[in-house]
């Protein structure tokens, strides 16, 4: 059990990193930094929005509108840190693990 705790862990972590690169490769492309008729660009976008947005999708249907300033990405990950922080206290810690 330590031990699927443990990926679940890190596969979290994982997602953090994925939904700063989706934020981060948006705004490049919001503000024309990369080229979006380049085919590596085109796909490493398609797989970062196709990987976040079931995640993020939820969260915008929530949100008020702040005028072009979309803010579920933080949410999201703020979310994914408190999962981590509740699988770390209550799953992970009972179970006495060694780490």
């Amino acid at each position: 059990m330590c031990a699927l705790t443990q990926v679940l862990l890190i596969a979290l972590n994982f997602y953090i990193w994925i939904v700063i690169a989706s934020a981060i490769f948006s705004w490049l492309y919001a503000f024309n930094v990369v080229n979006p008729r380049n085919q590596v660009v085109a796909v490493i976008g398609d797989f970062l929005y196709r990987i976040t947005e079931p995640a993020l999708r939820p969260i915008r249907r929530y949100m008020p509108d702040l005028g072009g300033i979309d803010i579920s990405p933080i949410i999201l990950f703020f979310g994914i840190v408190l999962v981590q922080l509740l699988i770390q206290d209550y799953v992970r810690a009972p179970l006495a693990c060694g780490y």
